[in-house]
């Protein structure tokens, strides 16, 4: 906190509908004090020894993260009182919190952000004992929750059929931007690195967000289309961002691909803003599919056209602002990048669609009623 928008989002509008709102979390590079409070909300931090990249990884890193919020939810309890827990995955172990203070009266909220069994089959490419851990662990946070939260109708689907929650106690909230700090602000030219297009991404440089596809998209462009007239931004730190960076070296695409790492907000802007399309390389796995991605609706906020693959949550979010490459296909999504930069008309329509759609329907206003609504009935 604060660069998780969704969660930041829900805490500042439940703090300004006059809850108190603290928020237990990792420590971050930039945000690292204990204890502060930003905006009304009270954050209190705990180190984690590293980010983990591998299953035995993860289990210490779980089991840390753990111990230290049923600490720090003891400390919270002191200090401020609560009546809730509102808890939101990755990983679904913290219903053992949930489950400890409902001993005392509290209420427990899951906010459903991932699939977790479908996580961990699209990272490692298997399923075996810890798969059927992951599903033992969902179903038991979601038959302790009082109120589930999903942030789609996909999810909403599988916390009934596959977590056995009534339907009456699951409430689907989206992840909408906040136009407030989505802004059109003017492109800088020193993005594009001298070249005429600038293609924008904003993402975790994860296992499971395909840039190899789109590395290999772009290294199509290049080399067998000898199209050098088009640059690649790519925003966004995470365990992969290393390899990422020796991938485009050995492609001999580097000059072409500027990773930045993770960075604030005024970078984000300016090269979203300075892009011509925006790209969403995310593949097509058992997870992807049925997920939304934020940064779908951050590029149709701003007005970015979007190409992306062919996802079923991906075509609910952007409609006919995207174009939409057929799964896992790099060379496709290749054309459909040259095909978009090529139209401008095209790039015109779909961005004007796509931030008609957010400022109608999408944007967070919308959707922070719901999550009021869903605590009205959580009291109820």
């Amino acid at each position: 906190m604060p660069f998780d928008r969704r969660v930041w989002q829900e805490a500042t509008t439940l703090r300004e509908a006059g809850y108190e709102v603290t928020v237990i979390c990792p420590r971050r590079p930039g945000y690292t004090r204990f204890h502060e409070c930003l905006a009304g909300v009270h954050i209190y931090r705990h180190p984690l020894p590293f980010e983990a990249d591998g299953p035995v990884g993860y289990l210490f890193e779980y089991a840390t993260a753990l111990l230290a919020e049923t600490l720090l939810a003891f400390v919270v309890l002191v200090r401020h009182g609560f009546d809730a827990i509102h808890a939101c995955n990755p990983p679904d172990d913290i219903f053992l919190v949930g489950r400890l203070f409902k001993l005392a009266g509290k209420r427990f909220v899951f906010d459903h952000h991932d699939l977790n069994p479908e996580l961990y089959e699209s990272k490692f490419a298997k399923r075996g004992p810890l798969y059927r851990v992951l599903c033992w662990l969902e179903r038991a946070t979601f038959r302790t929750a009082d109120m589930v939260i999903s942030t789609n109708d996909s999810y909403r689907r599988v916390a009934i059929e596959r977590g056995g929650v009534a339907p009456d106690r699951v409430r689907v909230v989206r992840s909408g931007p906040s136009l407030e700090r989505l802004r059109v602000v003017a492109p800088v030219a020193r993005w594009r690195n001298g070249r005429t297009f600038l293609v924008g991404y904003v993402g975790v440089m994860g296992k499971q967000e395909g840039i190899p596809l789109l590395l290999e998209a772009v290294r199509n462009i290049v080399f067998e289309r000898g199209r050098a007239d088009i640059q690649f931004c790519l925003l966004g730190g995470g365990t992969e961002l290393p390899a990422l960076r020796l991938l485009a070296q050995e492609w001999r695409i580097a000059d072409y691909v500027t990773f930045t790492g993770r960075v604030g907000d005024d970078v984000l802007l300016e090269v979203l803003n300075t892009a011509d399309i925006c790209v969403n390389p995310d593949p097509y796995d058992a997870m992807n599919d049925k997920s939304t991605m934020n940064k779908i609706m951050e590029y149709m906020a701003l007005g970015k056209p979007i190409v992306q693959f062919d996802l079923t949550e991906g075509r609910v979010s952007a409609q006919d602002a995207s174009l939409y490459a057929l799964r896992n296909d790099p060379r496709d999504l290749a054309d459909k990048i040259v095909e978009l930069l090529a139209d401008s008309d095209a790039r015109r329509r779909m961005g004007m669609r796509g931030q008609a759609r957010v400022r109608e329907e999408l944007e967070w206003k919308y959707e922070a009623a719901k999550l009021l609504t869903a605590y009205d009935e959580l009291w109820a």
